[in-house]
């Protein structure tokens, strides 16, 4: 199930995964590898909601690199800046 027309910012980004998005941009710079069982811990989501979401989010552009790693005890991201 997709997101309205009107739960999507200017960005094509729905409020969640910008939420998403802004965890990412502020720990970037020192970091690179990310769980999403950690972000959804930090952000109040589950890890699932956080994976279904970290795809829509590398398509968007935004500045930085996403790829899905790696699967042990939680999917793992590569995030860099692009």
């Amino acid at each position: 199930m997709g997101a309205s027309a009107s739960e999507l910012d200017t960005d094509g980004l729905t409020p969640k995964q910008r939420r998403i998005l802004a965890y990412l941009r502020e720990r970037v710079p020192a970091e690179t590898y990310f769980k999403s069982r950690l972000i959804g811990d930090e952000l109040d989501l589950s890890a699932k909601e956080v994976g279904a979401n970290m795809k829509a989010i590398a398509r968007a552009d935004h500045g930085l690199a996403i790829e899905q790693w790696g699967y042990s005890s939680s999917t793992t991201w590569q995030v860099t800046t692009a």
